[in-house]
Protein backbone atom coordinates (compact mmCIF):
# COMPACT_ATOMS: atom_id res chain seq x y z
CA UNK A 1 0.00 0.00 0.00
CA UNK A 2 1.07 3.37 -0.64
CA UNK A 3 0.50 6.02 2.11
CA UNK A 4 1.01 9.39 2.87
CA UNK A 5 2.17 10.37 6.16
CA UNK A 6 4.59 12.58 8.02
CA UNK A 7 7.41 11.81 9.75
CA UNK A 8 10.67 12.70 12.40
CA UNK A 9 13.79 10.99 11.34
CA UNK A 10 15.61 9.25 15.03
CA UNK A 11 18.73 7.41 13.35
CA UNK A 12 20.24 7.44 10.21
CA UNK A 13 23.13 4.65 9.32
CA UNK A 14 24.79 4.10 5.86
CA UNK A 15 24.08 0.96 3.98
CA UNK A 16 26.25 0.05 1.18
CA UNK A 17 28.01 2.81 -0.81
CA UNK A 18 24.97 5.31 -1.59
CA UNK A 19 21.90 4.33 0.53
CA UNK A 20 21.03 4.85 3.93
CA UNK A 21 18.52 2.74 6.70
CA UNK A 22 16.55 5.64 8.43
CA UNK A 23 14.73 5.04 11.65
CA UNK A 24 11.76 7.07 11.53
CA UNK A 25 8.56 7.98 13.88
CA UNK A 26 5.71 8.51 11.68
CA UNK A 27 2.04 9.86 12.28
CA UNK A 28 0.22 7.19 10.56
CA UNK A 29 2.27 3.74 11.74
CA UNK A 30 4.79 4.53 14.81
CA UNK A 31 8.47 3.83 14.44
CA UNK A 32 9.28 2.58 10.93
CA UNK A 33 12.68 1.58 9.87
CA UNK A 34 13.08 2.67 5.81
CA UNK A 35 15.49 1.97 3.01
CA UNK A 36 16.41 4.48 1.41
CA UNK A 37 19.00 4.25 -1.65
CA UNK A 38 20.76 6.86 -3.78
CA UNK A 39 20.67 9.61 -1.06
CA UNK A 40 24.26 9.91 -0.35
CA UNK A 41 25.73 10.46 -3.91
CA UNK A 42 25.54 14.28 -5.41
CA UNK A 43 22.73 14.61 -8.58
CA UNK A 44 23.36 16.60 -11.62
CA UNK A 45 20.96 19.36 -9.85
CA UNK A 46 22.32 19.75 -6.64
CA UNK A 47 23.43 17.99 -3.61
CA UNK A 48 23.37 14.92 -1.88
CA UNK A 49 19.49 14.22 -0.30
CA UNK A 50 21.25 12.56 2.72
CA UNK A 51 20.89 16.32 4.43
CA UNK A 52 17.25 16.05 4.76
CA UNK A 53 17.51 12.66 6.91
CA UNK A 54 19.44 14.35 9.82
CA UNK A 55 18.16 13.15 13.40
CA UNK A 56 14.78 15.51 14.61
CA UNK A 57 14.31 16.43 10.91
CA UNK A 58 10.59 16.47 10.00
CA UNK A 59 9.82 15.47 6.78
CA UNK A 60 6.31 14.50 4.59
CA UNK A 61 7.09 10.88 3.32
CA UNK A 62 5.24 8.93 0.84
CA UNK A 63 5.81 5.08 1.71
CA UNK A 64 5.31 1.62 0.74
CA UNK A 65 4.20 0.05 3.42
CA UNK A 66 3.64 -3.26 4.54
CA UNK A 67 2.54 -4.39 8.04
CA UNK A 68 4.42 -7.83 7.49
CA UNK A 69 8.24 -6.12 6.87
CA UNK A 70 10.57 -5.09 9.15
CA UNK A 71 11.87 -2.81 6.75
CA UNK A 72 9.81 -0.36 4.39
CA UNK A 73 10.54 1.65 1.44
CA UNK A 74 10.39 5.30 0.84
CA UNK A 75 8.75 6.61 -2.21
CA UNK A 76 9.13 10.27 -1.80
CA UNK A 77 10.01 12.80 0.72
CA UNK A 78 10.40 16.26 1.42
CA UNK A 79 11.18 18.90 4.14
CA UNK A 80 7.72 19.19 6.13
CA UNK A 81 8.93 21.59 8.21
CA UNK A 82 12.32 23.48 7.26
CA UNK A 83 14.40 24.64 10.98
CA UNK A 84 16.06 27.63 10.86
CA UNK A 85 18.01 27.30 13.90
CA UNK A 86 18.42 23.24 15.44
CA UNK A 87 20.79 22.36 12.80
CA UNK A 88 22.82 25.48 12.89
CA UNK A 89 23.09 26.57 16.80
CA UNK A 90 24.96 24.87 18.73
CA UNK A 91 22.60 23.96 21.74
CA UNK A 92 19.17 23.82 19.96
CA UNK A 93 20.81 21.12 18.16
CA UNK A 94 22.10 19.28 21.35
CA UNK A 95 18.99 19.54 23.00
CA UNK A 96 17.58 18.46 20.18
CA UNK A 97 19.56 14.98 19.70
CA UNK A 98 18.79 14.70 23.60
CA UNK A 99 14.67 14.55 22.82
CA UNK A 100 15.36 12.54 20.03
CA UNK A 101 17.49 9.49 21.51
CA UNK A 102 14.69 9.98 24.45
CA UNK A 103 11.91 9.22 22.10
CA UNK A 104 14.16 6.30 19.95
CA UNK A 105 14.34 4.49 23.95
CA UNK A 106 10.96 4.95 24.60
CA UNK A 107 9.58 3.65 21.11
CA UNK A 108 9.59 0.15 21.25
CA UNK A 109 6.80 -1.04 18.91
CA UNK A 110 5.71 0.03 15.44
CA UNK A 111 2.48 1.42 16.86
CA UNK A 112 0.43 4.39 15.82
CA UNK A 113 0.36 7.26 18.29
CA UNK A 114 -0.66 10.18 16.38
CA UNK A 115 -0.91 12.73 19.89
CA UNK A 116 2.56 11.75 20.39
CA UNK A 117 3.61 12.45 17.00
CA UNK A 118 1.65 15.85 17.18
CA UNK A 119 3.36 16.68 20.61
CA UNK A 120 6.52 15.73 19.75
CA UNK A 121 6.31 17.35 16.17
CA UNK A 122 5.31 20.95 18.07
CA UNK A 123 7.86 20.38 20.69
CA UNK A 124 10.68 20.35 17.85
CA UNK A 125 9.05 23.45 15.87
CA UNK A 126 8.80 25.51 19.13
CA UNK A 127 12.00 24.48 19.95
CA UNK A 128 13.71 25.90 16.57
CA UNK A 129 11.70 29.40 17.48
CA UNK A 130 12.67 29.22 20.98
CA UNK A 131 14.49 32.50 22.57
CA UNK A 132 17.28 31.27 23.64
CA UNK A 133 16.43 32.31 27.74
CA UNK A 134 14.16 29.02 27.36
CA UNK A 135 16.52 26.45 25.46
CA UNK A 136 17.82 25.56 28.38
CA UNK A 137 14.95 24.12 30.33
CA UNK A 138 13.47 22.60 27.37
CA UNK A 139 14.66 19.39 27.93
CA UNK A 140 13.58 19.14 31.47
CA UNK A 141 10.32 20.47 29.95
CA UNK A 142 9.98 17.82 27.17
CA UNK A 143 11.39 14.82 29.43
CA UNK A 144 8.48 15.42 31.96
CA UNK A 145 5.74 16.25 29.73
CA UNK A 146 6.68 13.44 27.17
CA UNK A 147 6.66 10.13 30.02
CA UNK A 148 2.62 10.51 29.76
CA UNK A 149 2.17 9.25 26.13
CA UNK A 150 4.20 5.91 27.38
CA UNK A 151 2.02 5.78 30.04
CA UNK A 152 4.41 7.08 32.81
CA UNK A 153 2.82 10.68 33.97
CA UNK A 154 3.93 12.05 37.27
CA UNK A 155 1.08 12.91 39.50
CA UNK A 156 1.11 16.55 39.96
CA UNK A 157 -0.18 16.48 42.94
CA UNK A 158 2.34 18.88 44.81
CA UNK A 159 1.55 20.51 48.57
CA UNK A 160 3.40 21.54 51.29
CA UNK A 161 2.52 18.24 52.92
CA UNK A 162 3.00 16.03 49.72
CA UNK A 163 6.63 17.78 48.64
CA UNK A 164 8.54 14.45 47.81
CA UNK A 165 8.95 13.17 44.18
CA UNK A 166 8.72 9.68 44.43
CA UNK A 167 10.22 8.72 41.08
CA UNK A 168 9.65 4.92 41.41
CA UNK A 169 5.50 5.63 41.97
CA UNK A 170 5.46 8.84 40.09
CA UNK A 171 3.86 10.99 42.36
CA UNK A 172 4.30 13.20 44.99
CA UNK A 173 4.03 11.87 48.92
CA UNK A 174 4.59 13.27 52.83
CA UNK A 175 7.42 10.94 53.68
CA UNK A 176 10.90 9.87 52.07
CA UNK A 177 10.47 6.27 50.47
CA UNK A 178 12.34 3.55 51.06
CA UNK A 179 14.19 3.74 48.48
CA UNK A 180 17.07 5.85 46.99
CA UNK A 181 14.91 7.13 43.73
CA UNK A 182 13.32 10.48 44.38
CA UNK A 183 13.79 14.27 44.81
CA UNK A 184 12.96 16.51 47.73
CA UNK A 185 13.42 20.68 48.44
CA UNK A 186 13.56 22.63 45.82
CA UNK A 187 14.35 20.10 43.07
CA UNK A 188 10.94 18.21 43.45
CA UNK A 189 9.15 22.14 43.85
CA UNK A 190 10.60 22.75 40.39
CA UNK A 191 9.85 19.28 39.02
CA UNK A 192 5.49 20.46 40.17
CA UNK A 193 6.53 23.95 38.30
CA UNK A 194 7.67 22.06 35.00
CA UNK A 195 4.92 19.82 35.37
CA UNK A 196 2.05 23.17 35.29
CA UNK A 197 3.81 24.57 32.35
CA UNK A 198 1.56 23.61 29.57
CA UNK A 199 3.29 25.88 26.79
CA UNK A 200 7.63 25.88 26.17
CA UNK A 201 7.45 29.97 26.70
CA UNK A 202 6.04 29.78 30.15
CA UNK A 203 10.04 28.23 30.58
CA UNK A 204 11.34 31.74 30.83
CA UNK A 205 9.86 32.27 34.70
CA UNK A 206 12.36 28.67 35.92
CA UNK A 207 15.46 30.44 36.62
CA UNK A 208 18.05 27.08 36.70
CA UNK A 209 22.12 26.93 36.58
CA UNK A 210 24.25 24.62 34.91
CA UNK A 211 24.37 22.63 38.22
CA UNK A 212 20.59 22.34 39.34
CA UNK A 213 19.51 21.45 35.64
CA UNK A 214 22.25 18.45 35.54
CA UNK A 215 21.08 17.07 38.58
CA UNK A 216 17.15 17.49 37.38
CA UNK A 217 17.89 15.85 34.06
CA UNK A 218 19.59 12.74 35.76
CA UNK A 219 16.74 12.29 38.16
CA UNK A 220 14.63 12.47 35.27
CA UNK A 221 16.65 9.75 33.32
CA UNK A 222 16.58 7.56 36.18
CA UNK A 223 13.03 7.97 36.49
CA UNK A 224 12.68 6.57 32.99
CA UNK A 225 15.43 3.49 34.03
CA UNK A 226 13.12 2.62 36.87
CA UNK A 227 9.94 1.70 34.33
CA UNK A 228 11.29 0.75 30.45
CA UNK A 229 13.15 -1.96 30.29
CA UNK A 230 16.97 -1.81 28.98
CA UNK A 231 16.32 2.18 28.83
CA UNK A 232 20.19 2.39 30.33
CA UNK A 233 22.35 5.85 30.21
CA UNK A 234 21.62 8.06 27.52
CA UNK A 235 24.78 9.02 25.98
CA UNK A 236 23.58 12.61 24.54
CA UNK A 237 23.31 13.61 28.24
CA UNK A 238 26.86 14.43 29.22
CA UNK A 239 27.09 16.43 26.02
CA UNK A 240 23.79 18.57 26.91
CA UNK A 241 25.06 18.97 30.29
CA UNK A 242 28.33 20.41 29.01
CA UNK A 243 26.96 22.97 26.74
CA UNK A 244 24.06 23.86 29.35
CA UNK A 245 25.00 27.64 30.39
CA UNK A 246 24.80 28.45 33.78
Amino acid sequence: MIEKTKGIVLRTVKYGETSVIVAVFTELFGLQSYLVNGVRTSSKKGASKAGLFQPASILDLVVYHNELKNLQRLKEFKWGYLYQHIFFDVLKNSVALFMVELLHKCLKQPESNPDLFHFTEDAFVNLDRAEESIVGNYPLYFALHVASFFGLRIQDNYSRQKSILDLYEGTFVAERPHHPHFLEGEYSYISSQILKTMQPHELQQLKLNKEKRGILLHAYQNFYALHIQEFNSMKTLPVLQTILAG
